[in-house]
């Protein structure tokens, strides 16, 4: 069980992929979509894009939330120094993965939790290094038809076949790739008194 006294968590955040991390560690947290418009930050540098973003993301919700803890979240794909967003449809993924084909792809997976018993905010960005086998377009059809990837960073789902593209991974936290750096989180979580549950 953890801290009674801990308030009640909240992942600000829509994606599936998220959850499911954090439904590993925890089981009573609320999921809200923090309606963040992420184009009004572009001009900033990959690293502090990510880290304004994931900390964006928690305001926002924090704001409608005041005694939850709130976790923010937000990962970057960055190719050549140029952001790579989430394809959206067929022909972006194309494009994207092979633009990555025998290359490395950095991932940049911020987190931001706002703690509103101590107004404290912690933070950290986990860097990912992927570097992509030399590929043609067939496999990247092919993977493409197989994980349909069109909401993810860098067109692919290490969750599902991504590591067929894959050369070597590099990476302190291999959660981190799919969404939240799960080692650092639930270090901090700890600390702040929660602890490992399930449903009854």
């Amino acid at each position: 069980m953890q801290n009674p006294s801990a308030p009640p968590i909240i992942l600000a955040s829509s994606s599936s992929y998220r959850r499911g991390l954090l439904d590993r560690f925890l089981h009573e947290f609320e999921s809200v979509s923090p309606g963040v418009d992420e184009s009004a930050f572009t001009d900033l540098e990959p690293e502090q894009l990510a880290a304004v973003l994931a900390r964006k993301k928690a305001e926002a919700v924090s704001s409608k939330h005041r005694d939850s803890l709130i976790i923010g979240a937000d990962q970057l794909a960055v190719l050549d120094d140029t952001v790579l967003g989430k394809p959206g449809d067929h022909q972006r993924a194309v494009e994207q993965l092979l633009a990555a084909s025998g290359k490395v792809v950095r991932f940049l997976t911020a987190v931001c939790i706002l703690d509103p018993v101590t107004r404290h905010r912690l933070e950290h960005v986990d860097t990912t290094t992927v570097r992509f086998r030399n590929f043609d377009r067939r496999l990247v059809e092919s993977y493409l038809r197989h994980d349909k990837p069109y909401d993810c960073a860098g067109s692919f789902k290490i969750e599902g076949a991504g590591f067929v593209l894959f050369e070597s991974v590099s990476s302190d936290d291999p959660t981190a790739l799919i969404g939240l750096p799960m080692i650092w989180l639930s270090g901090r979580l700890l600390e702040l008194g929660y602890l490992l549950s399930r449903s009854k």
